[in-house]
């Protein structure tokens, strides 16, 4: 694999895009990409695709003084996932796993606002539902996804994303039906590493993707 594989995030959305149009058509499918590096790509896939386009908020929860390491994650519908056994060995006291979840679920709060400014969610119940971040890393944040789209009803959970180690790959593919990825590189440090352009996508870069995925024509 050369490196970088891919110019940005929309380019790693035209190159996932490519690689699930190669199943065929994807009927009945919703696209939910993580806010906010998630969004770019996510909208690609959409695109291509001819499927609706909904963010799926879900927020890591870092680990106090550590905070770039997910001890888990919270996602929409009051899901939480915890990484005990990094928790355990990390001596995270109950309290400090508190103040972390009230900061992110508060974060959660602002960005249903910011994002969909009254739109009504995405259907997602009988559907097949794709699920799309720009890359991952130990996959916290994708795996307290999964758990809150299960309650919803989906017919099926894609994990699609453009990179991720290999394991991190393999643990997912034990929740979610089915995982496609682009690159299982074994010497995955960080999602950055795989983009030439990997500037943090601004909450106005996701409002005006799902403003053009909900009125395509204009």
């Amino acid at each position: 694999m050369s490196y970088p594989p891919f110019l940005n995030r929309r380019d790693a959305g035209e190159q996932l895009a490519a690689r699930l149009s190669e199943r065929g058509a994807w009927p009945n499918t919703t696209v939910l990409a993580l806010p906010r590096g998630g969004v770019p790509v996510g909208a690609e896939v959409a695109r291509a695709l001819g499927a609706p386009l909904d963010v799926f908020l879900v927020r890591k929860l870092g680990l106090p003084g550590y905070e770039e390491v997910a001890m888990g994650a919270v996602a929409s519908g009051g899901v939480r996932y915890l990484n005990h056994d990094l928790i355990h060995r990390a001596g995270v006291t109950p309290d400090a796993i508190a103040a972390v979840e009230a900061r992110e679920r508060a974060e959660l709060a602002r960005r249903e606002q910011v994002y969909r400014e009254g739109r009504t969610p995405a259907p997602v119940t009988g559907r097949t539902v794709l699920l799309v971040d720009d890359g991952v890393a130990t996959g916290a944040t994708l795996r307290a996804g999964l758990l809150a789209l299960r309650a919803l009803s989906p017919a099926r959970v894609v994990v699609a994303v453009p990179v991720a180690p290999p394991e991190t790959a393999r643990a997912l593919a034990t929740q979610a039906d089915e995982v496609i990825c682009l690159h299982t590189p074994a010497d995955f440090m960080a999602v950055g590493q795989f983009y030439r352009d990997f500037a943090q996508t601004t909450d106005e870069e996701v409002r005006e993707a799902l403003i053009r995925a909900a009125h395509p024509q204009e």
